[in-house]
């Protein structure tokens, strides 16, 4: 990387006429007024005291001020910490007692929701929107923001958060140099440029929304068509605008349900890109039926960003993740520790894509001896250098594109009324990929109450955490050793949603 701030990487080169962000219905912004909206924000962000270092969390819905108070962050060396705004209360108070931030910015509404909070974790608070008393009204009144931050490639430039297998949350630290080559890579794979237009359906506190499909479309010197969110029929609109989608594989599921997919896809678009979780192999064998494209995949993990791409126009690897970018290494390993370059096993990763470590725990380890790192994915790499993910060494479920850790949701089952035990896994769904599903042995002899359940769980869990079926069982499988035999579960449950396109 070079220039020392991500700011650089992703605006040197592009003329201030040029289109950054056309919002449907709304205005088209330059990028002249992109830089000018991100300066006011870094001027909003001195004036709340913040400082190289600081972290600054951010829980709001989809919005351009969202992104330009990220890029004002990266501008002025400050730790941007993107919250889903899904989270409860307490799951928030959780992650801001950790990431200990000198600003909280939340949606207006939610401001006295997190008063105490704020006074007791000592930061500052405001709302990104507003007339009066909010972030928005600091950025309009602000004077021109500081010039963009020299930083070294390892200075941290945001905080995700992973709850990795056992549901306790750590924040890993996603480097400026992370992110520049990471875009810079992927532009190069997927043959990215000035005439291209990403339709962006994707939420802005995820990753793939914020810091892979924002950061490489920017780089690329193309525009962004920034929708509200997803909704089908709208995506169906803007499709004939774009040339470029990138989503999850609940956004092409649902996109196959309509009618007129085949009609959207001009021939100005060609590259639908997939990721964030696995793609079924009927919604790729189906998309293709219908619109005559292959939807390519790219894979990644929150500590290694994204690690392999498909690059358009590659014939016969659906199912294949790829190859490693450029810059990143890929190896798997054996039960026996054996490493192969043909083979399967964990896979293990190294390069410009790896992240600096865990916030605030020195003591987690996720490297080898040698300094790769283990992913937890059980992946094939065959004799070409490709990759196909098998499974993961874990039990996370990757519902719509979302991580669901099984151990955080077992702990909130366990603690309601009338469940003995609980075990939560993930089995096939035709609209996310996977959903959430659980068993519990019930305490008492009535009949187990699943909606009760489940209301409660919505109070103590983010809603795409929460199980779609909670069963009652006799017993919980287990092996010899008393665990839970998982597999067995998902062996046996893995019907329970098929044929049901219109589950829920």
């Amino acid at each position: 990387m070079t220039g020392g701030n991500l700011i650089h990487v992703l605006y040197r080169g592009r003329a201030g006429r040029d289109p950054a962000f056309a919002i449907p219905g709304g205005p088209v912004l330059s990028t002249s007024d992109v830089l000018a909206a991100i300066d006011r924000a870094a001027g909003a962000l001195a004036a709340c005291g913040v400082k190289p270092g600081d972290r600054v969390s951010v829980r709001a819905g989809k919005c351009v001020e969202a992104v330009f108070l990220a890029h004002a962050c990266f501008k002025t060396g400050a730790i941007l910490h993107p919250m889903n705004p899904a989270y409860t209360p307490r799951e928030v108070e959780a992650l801001l007692a950790d990431a200990r931030p000198r600003l909280f910015v939340c949606d207006p509404d939610e401001t006295d929701t997190f008063r105490a909070a704020a006074a007791r974790n000592g930061f500052r608070m405001e709302g990104l929107r507003g007339d009066r008393g909010s972030f928005a009204e600091l950025t309009r009144n602000s004077g021109p923001g500081p010039d963009a931050l020299e930083l070294p490639d390892d200075a941290p430039a945001a905080l995700l958060y992973t709850s990795g297998t056992t549901g306790r949350p750590k924040g890993a630290l996603i480097t400026h140099g992370n992110l520049a080559a990471g875009a810079t890579a992927l532009v190069e794979v997927w043959q990215l440029g000035r005439e291209d237009v990403l339709l962006h359906a994707l939420p802005t506190y995820h990753a793939h929304g914020l810091l892979t499909a924002v950061n490489v479309m920017l780089k690329a010197g193309g525009a962004i068509r920034f929708l509200a969110g997803f909704e089908a029929k709208g995506v169906l609109r803007e499709l004939p605008r774009c040339s470029v989608m990138m989503g999850v594989p609940t956004h092409y599921a649902r996109l196959l349900n309509e009618a007129g997919l085949s009609e959207a896809i001009t021939g100005a678009f060609r590259l639908a890109i997939s990721g964030s979780a696995p793609l079924p192999p009927e919604t790729a064998h189906r998309f293709r039926q219908v619109t005559g494209m292959e939807i390519i995949e790219r894979y990644g993990s929150t500590e290694a960003a994204i690690i392999t791409a498909i690059p358009p126009g590659t014939a016969g690897r659906r199912g294949w993740v790829g190859w490693p970018l450029p810059g990143v290494q890929t190896r798997v390993a054996n039960e026996e520790g054996r490493f192969g370059s043909a083979a399967a096993g964990v896979l293990e990763t190294r390069g410009h894509n790896v992240f600096a470590g865990y916030w605030n725990r020195p003591e987690e380890r996720a490297f080898t001896e040698d300094g790769w790192f283990v992913t937890g994915d059980v992946a094939e790499i065959d004799d070409q250098g490709c990759i196909r993910l098998l499974g993961r060494q874990t039990d996370v479920v990757i519902s719509g594109g979302l991580n669901v850790y099984p151990k955080e949701v077992e702990d909130a089952l366990d603690r309601s009324d009338g469940v003995a035990g609980s075990a939560v896994f993930g089995v096939p769904h035709p609209d996310f990929g996977e959903a959430v599903v659980a068993v519990v042995e019930a305490t008492a002899p009535v009949p187990f109450d699943e909606s009760a359940c489940i209301g409660y769980l919505k109070t103590e869990l983010a809603s795409y955490k929460v199980p779609k079926r909670i069963l009652a069982v006799e017993s919980i499988p287990r092996n010899e050793l008393g665990k839970v035999a998982k597999s067995t579960l998902r062996e046996q449950y893995g019907g329970l949603f098929a044929g049901k396109d219109d589950a829920v």
